[in-house]
């Protein structure tokens, strides 16, 4: 099926392109969303009569984009789950999650906005790319913990597995030191003890 783009679509083309691509794809995604319209030769005439507004729409739109992606890029979100003590989340994180996080922080992001090249399965902090204009995108962090207060751990470079090892390790050190305690009290004991002989 012929369709003619009305923006930049990504692995498809240019705003003004005549492209082929699969019934179902034009049907259920470009034509919906007014990505594209059929290229009928009405539509092809409608098209270049209004393409010089259709470009400056455009343009303008990706003015605001790019104003928008310059405070966002790099912009670190916090989002709280419940996981495993290994890090493994009991769920996934989601585009929602994403857009929901960035909205609590003032910015407006739509969940169709982000992409998650994976699913979001572990804590730590994740880069999600928020494509805010087909021609513009931010990259931001999701630090995704178990608290505020591991979220700002994990925010200075620690992960999960770096903090438990480390509080493993405290518990161990504690553990140690509590048995040389009890052991040179023993000790101690031992030498305070006078050894006498049996009596007859």
């Amino acid at each position: 099926m012929q369709v003619i783009l009305l923006e930049r679509v990504a692995k498809l083309g240019q705003m003004g392109d005549v492209v082929d691509v699969k019934a179902g794809y034009a049907r259920n995604f470009l034509l919906p969303q007014n990505k594209a319209l059929t290229a009928s030769k009405a539509n092809i005439a409608n098209f270049e009569a209004q393409k010089a507004q259709l470009e400056a729409n455009n343009l303008e739109t990706k003015a605001e984009a790019e104003a928008m992606a310059a405070k966002l890029d790099g912009q670190q979100f916090i989002v709280i789950r419940s996981a495993s003590d290994a890090g493994a989340l009991y769920g996934s994180v989601t585009t929602r999650d994403a857009a929901e996080a960035a909205t609590e922080a003032g910015f407006t992001v739509d969940r169709k906005q982000v992409i998650l090249t994976a699913p979001i399965k572990y804590l730590g902090v994740h880069d999600v790319t928020v494509r805010l204009h087909p021609e513009v995108s931010a990259t931001i962090e999701l630090n995704v913990a178990r608290s505020t207060e591991e979220a700002e751990l994990q925010a200075t470079g620690k992960s999960i597995q770096e903090l438990a090892a480390e509080a493993e390790a405290e518990a161990e050190f504690e553990i140690a030191e509590l048995f040389d305690d009890i052991g040179s009290a023993a000790s101690d004991d031992d030498d305070g003890l006078v050894e006498t002989p049996e009596g007859n």
